[in-house]
């Protein structure tokens, strides 16, 4: 795709990509944890959601390295679809 349509814009997978940080927490804390990434996911924007993954950082990362890690690591295109309008 990059190489036919090289200035489309890249979104990760959210599904995908919580699946992977939760995966690499204990289950005990899956629950907590998914609803911190939900209110990233579902942020007004990319101000909001970058907030919402400080957060998450603040509570996980001294524990959970990994988890953090992996939400982290792609944060320029997971959330590609905040920089369009809502109706899009």
């Amino acid at each position: 795709m990059r190489d036919i349509y090289p200035a489309t814009a890249e979104q990760r997978c959210w599904v995908h990509k919580i699946a992977n940080a939760l995966d690499k927490l204990p289950q005990r804390l899956q629950p907590r944890a998914t609803s911190h990434v939900h209110e990233m996911m579902r942020a007004e924007g990319r101000q909001a959601a970058l907030e919402e993954l400080a957060l998450f950082q603040e509570e996980y990362e001294s524990k959970y390295p990994k988890a953090v890690a992996c939400l982290t690591k792609d944060i320029d295109v997971l959330f590609t679809f905040m920089d369009y309008p809502a109706a899009h």
